[in-house]
C-alpha cells in the first residue's frame, strides 16, 4: 500500500531538540511514500497509495503522549496496471465505493529496539484493528526554504483477511494466487507547521 507511508511517526520526534511545548508536524505527501507488497503466484507485486495526509501532535517533554492521525485515499492505489488497480478498488478487495479511506490513529508510543513502537487503531474496509509499527527516526533540520523537516521510516506486516479482504483463487496444483500477508513500508517527511515554527 506508494502503507499505507503513512502515517506513523509521532514517537520519534522525541529526539528532536526543542522546548516543552506541543508542536504540530504535517506529513508532506510529495516527499513521502506509502508502499506495500504481497505475494502473487511465486513473486511479489508491489504498489503504493499516491494520496494521503497526516498530522502529528507532539510534546518533547512527554513523548509517550504523542499522537498522530493519518488518512489514505483508497482510490489512489497504484500498482502500475489499470485493470489490477480497478479490481483492487472493487468490492473483492478494498470496496472503495463504500470505504473510500484507510485511517490510522495512534494510541501509544514507546521505545523499542533501535527505534520506536507506534501502536494505534487502523481502520480499513470498515474494520478496525489494533496494530503496531516499527519506526526509525532518520534525522531533522532546516530544509533550505525557511522550514524545518524530519524524516522517518516505518514497517509493518498485516494479514489482509483480518480486514475482510479475503478474495483469492486456488491453484490447480495447490496453494493460492495471493498471499495473505501484506508488507507495508512507510517513508515519511514531516514539516513543522508555520505556526509552531514562529513560536
Amino acid at each position: 500500500m506508494k502503507f499505507l507511508r503513512v502515517f506513523l511517526i509521532a514517537a520519534a520526534i522525541s529526539v528532536l531538540a526543542g522546548g516543552a511545548v506541543a508542536s504540530t508536524w504535517n506529513i508532506d505527501p510529495v516527499h513521502s511514500a506509502v508502499g506495500f507488497k504481497v505475494r502473487h503466484f511465486f513473486a511479489n507485486v508491489v504498489g503504493e497509495f499516491n494520496e494521503f495526509e497526516g498530522v502529528i501532535d507532539f510534546d518533547p517533554a512527554h513523548p509517550e503522549k504523542a499522537h498522530v492521525e493519518a488518512t489514505i485515499q483508497i482510490t489512489s492505489i497504484d500498482t502500475d496496471n489499470d485493470d489490477r488497480d480497478n479490481h483492487l478498488r472493487s468490492a473483492d478487495f478494498f470496496d472503495a465505493e463504500n470505504h473510500p479511506t484507510m485511517v490510522f490513529r495512534s494510541t501509544k508510543v514507546e521505545r523499542g529496539g533501535e527505534g520506536f513502537k507506534v501502536t494505534g487503531d487502523l481502520t480499513m474496509r470498515g474494520v478496525t484493528k489494533v496494530v503496531t509499527l516499527d519506526m526509525a527516526f532518520m534525522g531533522s533540520g532546516p530544509d533550505g526554504w525557511g522550514g524545518t523537516r524530519a524524516g522517518f521510516a516505518a514497517e509493518i506486516k498485516l494479514d489482509r483477511k483480518e480486514f475482510g479482504i479475503s478474495w483469492n483463487k486456488t491453484l490447480d496444483q495447490g496453494g493460492a494466487v495471493l498471499g495473505d500477508e501484506v508488507a507495508v513500508s512507510l517513508e515519511i517527511e514531516a514539516v513543522l507547521s508555520k505556526e509552531e515554527a514562529g513560536r
